[in-house]
């Protein structure tokens, strides 16, 4: 078992510090990345995937990373911005020794970050992730913890995309509005409960056959359509993505039909410029990382005592928040996302620069 910094220099990405971790004997192979502890320790999810290089791993892990700085300043958290990536199939390779070796190099940074779910991982596997390490949240109800952090982060994107639809359309609901999700795990599962509670019309997707026999068991009355390709041309309203990130390219912008685009996903957004494709062709973005907060606002608010009602309000703000980066947007004639990079750089500048301030 060693962990290492990575030879590739942090600082031309930006990052603090990037960190590999190994353990041979049960098959861990695992990235932190650390993008900024300006407003506080990092905090961010462990996504537990496949990937087809340690390059490709890499990349997701330090785009993640400084998603998760952005996310937590606008979120209005003392928390800075962290993620980690295992490699490998969760289905052939998760073990409680791989989850517990993760968490010994989790402990080994000694604060600096703080984990807790994100695609691949479940609250089962943090809570053995935290018999090794005191720097995890997104625990169960048993343990201490705050349990599925979906629940909020659903209910945030549902925020948001009320903000959206009131921007474009005048009215903070999605009733009778065309919506199409793409992904429907924990956190499509929860988003499609409130999209139908609010009467909109749910056109889906998943690529698990078993996600797409829970929607026909549950819910009826959706919509399920092949793949993503066939959703993003579908005649929809809004474009919900909750899998992963890259939704949002060269190939699917110019074809998506939907007016507004608010989901669950992390960096949804292929490459810097997708943000004016999507201006150009009148598509309203509501930036992911922005939207999708409410997760981390869950799982944040476990490492004061978790208690729900207090986060659910704070994930509702998502509500305003959304609403005051599209206000700016227009009034400085900017892409939304723009507008959300300059408020979050703002927080963890001025926020940040309080730390230099000693007192004795």
């Amino acid at each position: 078992m060693g962990v290492f910094a990575s030879t590739d220099d942090p600082s031309s990405t930006g990052h603090e510090q990037v960190v590999f971790c190994q353990d041979r004997q049960t098959g861990l192979r695992a990235i932190i990345g650390i993008y900024s502890t300006a407003l506080g320790p990092a905090l961010g999810g462990t996504r537990f995937h496949p990937y087809a290089s340690e390059e490709a791993a890499l990349a997701d892990v330090l785009d993640l990373s400084r998603g998760m700085a952005y996310k937590n300043a606008l979120a209005g958290l003392d928390l800075g911005g962290g993620k980690a990536v295992i490699w490998g199939d969760p289905e052939q390779i998760k073990s409680e020794a791989l989850l517990r070796a993760y968490g010994r190099f989790v402990e080994s940074l000694n604060g600096r970050y703080y984990t807790a779910c994100d695609v691949g991982t479940y609250v089962a596997d943090m809570d053995q992730v935290a018999r090794e390490t005191r720097y995890v949240t997104g625990r169960s109800v048993e343990h201490g913890g705050a349990g599925d952090s979906s629940v909020l982060t659903a209910w945030g994107v549902f925020q948001g995309m009320r903000a959206a639809a009131e921007h474009v359309w005048g009215i903070p609901t999605l009733n009778g509005r065309r919506v199409g999700v793409a992904g429907l795990g924990k956190v499509g599962k929860h988003l499609t409960r409130h999209l139908l509670d609010d009467h909109a019309e749910v056109v889906a997707t998943d690529i698990d056959p078993r996600a797409r026999d829970w929607v026909r068991a549950n819910h009826p009355q959706v919509e399920l359509v092949d793949d993503a390709a066939a959703l993003v041309a579908a005649d929809l309203d809004v474009y919900a993505p909750c899998a992963l990130g890259g939704a949002l390219s060269d190939d699917t912008v110019p074809v998506l039909r939907a007016k507004v685009v608010a989901g669950a996903a992390n960096n949804q957004l292929a490459h810097p410029g997708i943000e004016k494709l999507l201006a150009d062709r009148g598509i309203l973005y509501a930036p992911d990382y922005v939207v999708n907060a409410g997760g981390v606002i869950q799982v944040a608010d476990e490492i004061e005592g978790f208690n729900f009602d207090r986060a659910k309000l704070r994930a509702t703000k998502i509500y305003d928040t959304t609403r005051q980066i599209l206000r700016l947007a227009d009034e400085e004639g900017l892409p939304p996302a723009v507008a959300a990079d300059r408020l979050a750089e703002r927080r963890m500048a001025e926020v940040g620069r309080l730390r230099t301030i000693h007192l004795r």
